[in-house]
C-alpha cells in the first residue's frame, strides 16, 4: 500500500530569484499597488501603511541585511530540494493556487485535482516594456528556452478525486490545462526550484486561495489535507508519496504575528488553531496560507522536522515577504 512519508513546504516569491538592488525596486511597485491590505484584512493605500508602519523597519532596508535575508532563503530552498531529493517519492502533490493562470471567472474552481498524463511549464511571456527586475525573478518559474513536459502521476490523482468525491468534498477535475501558458507558477516553482537532481511526477492540486467568493474556509483546507492523507494511505499501489505547499506566508504586508503564531501551531500540531484563523486576514498574498494549512492537515500523522522563518521587507511601510519552509517526516 502507499503511505505519506513526507511533507514540505516553501515560500515561492519572485523575491526569492531577485539582488538586493533588485528588491528593493519592488517598494516603488508597492506605492501604487491598489491590493494592499493592512493586518487586519482591511484595504488601504500605501501611505497609509506607513504612517501604522513599526519605525524600526526602516533600519532592516540596508542592502547587506536584505542580501543575507534573500541567501538565507535560498539556503533554504537548497535544504528543501535536497529533502526532496533524499526521500526517493514515486510521486509528490503539489498543493498551489492559480492567480488567474489557467482558470479565470468563467470557471474557477475551489479545489482542482489535474490528473492527465503529463502537463507543460512554459517559458516566461511578459510584456515587451516588463522592467528587466521583473523578468529575472519571474524567470524562476518558467522554462529557460522552450516548454517542457513533465509527468503526472495519473493513477494517484484520479484516486485522490474518486476517494475526496465518496468523502463528499467537491473536488473539480482537469485532465488538460484550459488555456496557455503552462501549468503556472506555484507548479512551475516546485519543478524548475525543488526538483533539481530527480524528477517526480507530480499531482497538481489547485485551491482557489486568493478570489472571492469561493475561497475555501481554513477549517475545509485542513480537512481537505486530512483526506488527502487518508485518500494516499487507501491507494493500493506501492509507492512512497510526498505532499508540498507552494507559497505563503504574509504578503503583500509583512505580519510577523501571524506567520510566526501559524508555525508554532503547526510545529505544535495544533490543528484546532489552524482551523480558527480569521478569515480576513487570508486574503491577498496572505491566501496562500491556505496551502500551508491543507499540507499541516495531511502531514497530521508526521512530524515537523525543521522550519525557517524569514521577513524579507522591501519599504519602510512594511509591505515584502514573509517567507517560511518547512519539513515534517
Amino acid at each position: 500500500m502507499a503511505d505519506l512519508v513526507l511533507a514540505l513546504a516553501s515560500s515561492h516569491s519572485p523575491m526569492l530569484n531577485s539582488s538586493a538592488d533588485d528588491c528593493l525596486l519592488y517598494a516603488a511597485r508597492d506605492r501604487t499597488h491598489r491590493g494592499l491590505l493592512d493586518k487586519e484584512g482591511r484595504a488601504v493605500d500605501y501611505e497609509s501603511l506607513l504612517a501604522t508602519a513599526d519605525p524600526a523597519i526602516a533600519n532592516l532596508l540596508d542592502r547587506d541585511i536584505i542580501a543575507r535575508r534573500v541567501e538565507r532563503c535560498r539556503r533554504n530552498i537548497d535544504r528543501v530540494a535536497t529533502t526532496l531529493a533524499d526521500a526517493k517519492l514515486d510521486a509528490l502533490i503539489v498543493v498551489g493556487d492559480d492567480q488567474r493562470e489557467q482558470f479565470l471567472d468563467d470557471n474557477l474552481p475551489a479545489f482542482l485535482i489535474y490528473w492527465g498524463d503529463s502537463i507543460i511549464n512554459s517559458t516566461l511571456a511578459l510584456p515587451d516594456d516588463a522592467p528587466a527586475f521583473w523578468r529575472r525573478a519571474r524567470s524562476q518559474f518558467h522554462e529557460p528556452d522552450e516548454p517542457r513536459t513533465y509527468p503526472v502521476e495519473a493513477g494517484l490523482a484520479r484516486h485522490l478525486i474518486e476517494y475526496l468525491v465518496a468523502g463528499e468534498f467537491d473536488v473539480s477535475q482537469s485532465r488538460s490545462l484550459p488555456r496557455g501558458g503552462g501549468e503556472g507558477h506555484a507548479f512551475g516553482f516546485v519543478h524548475r526550484r525543488l526538483m533539481r537532481s530527480r524528477l517526480v511526477p507530480i499531482v497538481p492540486v489547485a485551491i482557489n486561495t486568493y478570489f472571492p467568493p469561493n475561497q475555501p474556509r481554513p477549517g475545509r483546507c485542513l480537512d481537505f489535507g486530512t483526506a488527502i492523507a487518508a485518500a494516499v494511505r487507501g491507494w493500493p499501489a506501492t509507492a512512497r508519496v510526498g505532499i508540498v505547499a507552494s507559497g505563503g506566508m504574509s504578503h503583500f504586508t509583512i505580519d510577523e504575528e501571524l506567520d510566526t503564531g501559524i508555525l508554532a501551531a503547526i510545529d505544535a500540531g495544533d490543528l484546532d488553531a489552524l482551523r480558527s484563523l480569521p478569515v480576513a486576514k487570508l486574503n491577498s498574498g496572505n491566501s496562500e496560507i491556505r496551502n500551508w494549512i491543507t499540507v499541516a492537515g495531511a502531514a497530521e500523522n508526521l512530524i515537523v522536522s525543521w522550519s525557517d522563518y524569514v521577513p524579507c521587507y522591501r519599504s519602510p511601510a512594511g509591505t515584502g515577504c514573509g517567507m517560511a519552509f518547512a519539513t515534517w517526516h
